[in-house]
């Protein structure tokens, strides 16, 4: 069957082809570029496989395509790479792989194009379409993989057992494109996952973590994560996520699944924002809770200080997995510490003081906080969440009042240290923080407004208590 059609969308496909033809050289584009044009899915990372040199064709399309168009060749890989107008193009020659026993890295040779569809990791990607004027638009599909992308079936082309065994991270991908297409993963495919997962240890973990961030922004995210649970890759790559897993039952008392929980807080997120950060937050939200369990005959099953505690594991947990150290854990470690805080305002009397110390603590991160707080409300009983979204809707309103008439998000006291010490004839010392402190206190508990003039007449009141006389002026 003919997809030319398919391909008239894409004129670098046509100057790619052209340039193949000049040089006799067989070739096609493949994998998950086909894969997406079949799915109507946007994609603009194009592979492409020649039966020669894939650096000599990239590097000739490169010329024909005009001056200062840079190829980046990677010749431990044997491939390259170039960008065209908005899409990124790499090019490898067909070859044959081979695996040890303690290496994901292959030995690879050259091979025909058969050869490069069976090394790939799923039949839907081993989907090819010519690219030569002769072929323009042919698919080359001896695997099986458009019937597979029609059943929705994410299958090995070879042997799952051998295919997991010589890539171990390709257990990482099935799961992965199951999350991100809908797919169901074939029977044995799965039973081969399960049977190899201690290999996944030979992965780097940086490989492991890519594949997870792109679990978690998928659609549906907890659909991989019970499938990381399920076939025991979780509790490998992600212990402290497992321990969360299970449900106790004590004289009558019992608490609910925290590992479900937070995967249907996950979702819940997934629709409401694609901020990966944000998804990491609640992934971690909970984490605490299997150290901060205890339980009381009368009262049941507490967790308290979980989000305390949560807080402080968030560096360690990022660091073992290879996240970044910076700004995305302390934003992911801040909506751990705060994440009850507006969920407690909804269940007491909402005071203008305690929504203004929330605003300012959490700062440009309150709208965020406020999506994990409201998708965190969960229960089997709808009147229950009904009346939860409804105490939510209130302090949401409350935060935007406070916001709007006090405006204490990032609070910057308009008086500062320096005419604190110009006011008291004072040096930089433990007093000027002092009165620097009760000011702000006063301000987020609505004694005073941030404004110079009752700031400052506060400030004097403050410093008589320390003792402090004012300058005089001549």
């Amino acid at each position: 069957m003919n997809y030319s059609n398919l391909l008239d969308k894409y004129p670098v496909l046509q100057r790619i082809g052209y340039v193949a033809d000049q040089l006799g050289v067989e070739t096609c584009v493949v994998g998950g570029f086909v894969r997406d044009l079949f799915l109507a899915r946007p994609s603009s990372d194009i592979d492409v496989v020649c039966v020669s040199n894939g650096i000599e064709l990239a590097e000739a399309v490169a010329k024909d395509l005009g001056p200062g168009i840079p190829v980046h060749v990677f010749k431990t890989f044997g491939t390259a790479m170039l960008r065209w107008q908005d899409n990124e193009v790499e090019f490898v020659g067909a070859r044959k792989e081979s695996y040890s026993q303690h290496s994901r890295n292959p030995v690879v040779a050259p091979g025909t194009l058969v050869d490069d569809q069976r090394r790939r990791d799923f039949t839907i990607n081993t989907l090819a379409i010519r690219l030569n004027k002769s072929g323009w638009g042919e698919l080359i599909d001896d695997l099986g993989g458009m019937e597979d992308l029609q059943r929705g079936l994410i299958k090995t082309p070879l042997e799952a057992g051998i295919t997991f065994s010589d890539d171990p991270l390709r257990m990482m991908r099935a799961i992965r494109f199951a999350t991100q297409l809908g797919f169901t993963i074939d029977t044995h495919t799965l039973a081969a996952i399960q049977a190899h997962v201690e290999r996944i240890k030979i992965i780097s973990q940086e490989r492991i973590t890519e594949e997870l961030n792109k679990i978690i922004l998928a659609p549906t995210p907890s659909v991989g994560f019970k499938l990381l649970f399920d076939t025991g890759l979780l509790k490998i790559i992600f212990p402290a996520l497992t321990n969360l897993q299970g449900r106790e039952r004590i004289q009558g008392h019992s608490h609910k699944d925290n590992f479900y929980h937070t995967l249907q807080v996950l979702d819940n997120v997934a629709q409401a924002s694609n901020n990966l950060w944000l998804r990491w937050a609640v992934i971690l939200h909970d984490i605490a809770k299997p150290l901060t369990k205890k339980f009381d005959p009368i009262t049941g099953f507490s967790f308290h200080g979980h989000e305390d505690l949560g807080a402080k594991l968030v560096p360690k947990i990022f660091k073992q997995l290879k996240l970044p150290l910076q700004d995305k854990m302390l934003y992911v470690q801040k909506l751990v510490r705060l994440h009850l805080r507006p969920i407690v305002l909804a269940q007491d009397v909402v005071t203008d003081s305690a929504v203004r110390r929330l605003i300012y603590e959490v700062g440009d991160e309150l709208g965020d906080l406020m999506v994990l707080c409201r998708a965190d409300i969960t229960s089997n009983n709808p009147t229950k969440i009904k009346q939860y979204l409804a105490n939510f809707d209130k302090v949401e309103a409350k935060v935007q009042e406070v916001e709007e008439k006090d405006h204490v998000r990032n609070l910057q006291p308009v008086i500062t240290g320096e005419i604190i010490m110009q006011t008291f004839q004072l040096k930089p010392s433990q007093v000027v923080g002092e009165i620097k402190n009760a000011m702000k206190e006063a301000i987020l508990e609505g004694e005073i407004r941030n404004e110079y003039e009752s700031a400052f007449q506060y400030m004097l009141q403050i410093g008589k208590v320390h003792g402090l006389v004012p300058r005089q002026d001549d």
